[in-house]
């Protein structure tokens, strides 16, 4: 089973900087999967970035200003000129596909991010 632990959130002003840390208790693999989401109490949760195999994506909202790196073991969500938009709970995720094609979804409890402006 694997564990997925954040830490790195807190309280910043509008242009800020933060990093995230996402540390996996278990095996990650390249081919898996490794992405950081954020909710805001009433909306869904949303793709902020991900990455697998070397190719990664960011959601249109922080592209430029978020870079996600890091390995298998740990990875990171650096956050840039932060905006009071970006508060949220970020979540790290990790998404392994099955034998069979099924997939199956690991979360973090979250860490809290909050911009003020």
């Amino acid at each position: 089973q694997l564990q997925l632990v954040e830490s790195g959130g807190g309280s910043v002003q509008s242009g800020g900087s933060l990093r995230l840390s996402c540390a996996a208790a278990g095996t990650v693999y390249s081919s898996n999967v490794r992405a950081w989401y954020r909710q805001v109490p009433g909306k869904e949760r949303e793709l902020v970035a991900r990455t697998s195999e070397g190719k990664t994506n960011y959601a249109d909202s922080v592209k430029g200003r978020f870079t996600i790196s890091g390995d298998n073991a740990k990875w990171y969500l650096q956050m840039n000129n932060l905006k009071p938009e970006d508060t949220a709970r970020y979540y790290c995720n990790v998404v392994k596909t099955q034998i069979g094609g099924a997939e199956a979804n690991y979360w973090g409890h979250g860490t809290q991010v909050t911009v003020s402006s």
